[in-house]
């Protein structure tokens, strides 16, 4: 395991495939952390330098107190970047992994020469709801949401295996400071204008049966990123890379072959 000990917040992250390769950044979704890309790592063509971390207030990282804002998460990543010697790569980001893609990406196009927005938007509900849920984690702790949060996530079949558990496990044990600092920053990011003038070859990929970021928020993004093309995985939920590793690993591989 490793930990970079950057000055804004000590992060958690780690290297697969070849260390020369291409560099594809993977951004993860609110409540979860590194593990949420196993699946499809797996399945992606070698060659290629894959990198994941733990946001900080999630998994392995620091937990700086609440509130975040989605620039200081987009410093914290660009800063790992810097630190790992990474430029042009190609990111993908999920849900607020999406929002702090978009947002890395308008302030240091240096880092990012492709992108990947999984499930994710320039605005993603609006203030009042995420201040709720605020209110609601800190009254009674991530427990007393997960099962709301997990029919948003999941589709139906999914939410009737085994496997359910351990995601419900993963939210659960999420720093309520980190969950709550994360919330506060998609609570106050309309990323909308900064999106709109961005250039770069970019693909979306959405889920037909997400309750968190529904496929039309999704292509709406999308539609603001001039060439961009929208994909939709329709049977699963707000994290298809562990619903659908497969569909997604075909939506992927073929657009990173593309920027070598």
């Amino acid at each position: 395991m490793h930990i970079a000990p950057l000055k804004s917040a000590r992060l958690h992250w780690r290297q697969d495939g070849d260390a020369e390769g291409h560099p594809v950044v993977f951004a993860n979704s609110l409540g979860t952390d590194l593990r949420l890309w196993d699946k499809v790592i797996a399945l992606l063509p070698p060659g290629f330098r894959y990198i994941r971390f733990d946001k900080r207030g999630h998994g392995l990282s620091a937990c700086p107190p609440a509130p975040y804002s989605i620039d200081t998460l987009a410093d914290d990543t660009a800063a790992l970047l810097d630190h790992l010697g990474v430029r042009s790569c190609t990111f993908v980001g999920l849900s607020i992994g999406g929002m702090i893609a978009q947002t890395l990406t308008a302030r240091r196009p240096d880092l990012v020469s492709s992108l990947v927005l999984s499930n994710s938007a320039a605005k993603m509900g609006d203030a009042a709801m995420w201040h709720d849920r605020i209110a609601a984690t800190q009254a009674n702790g991530l427990d007393a949401i997960a099962d709301g949060v997990m029919a948003r996530w999941f589709s139906e079949p999914f939410r009737k295996t085994d496997e359910l558990e351990a995601w419900r496990n993963m939210l659960v044990r999420t720093p309520v400071q980190g969950y709550v600092g994360c919330c506060h920053a998609i609570a106050a990011a309309d990323l909308t204008q900064s999106t709109a003038k961005l250039t770069l070859p970019t693909i979306g990929i959405a889920g037909g049966q997400d309750g968190a970021s529904p496929p039309e928020l999704v292509e709406g993004t999308i539609a603001l990123i001039q060439g961009a093309v929208c994909h939709r995985i329709d049977t699963a939920g707000h994290l298809p890379c562990v619903e659908a590793p497969q569909a997604y690993a075909d939506i992927l591989a073929p657009f990173l072959k593309a920027q070598v």
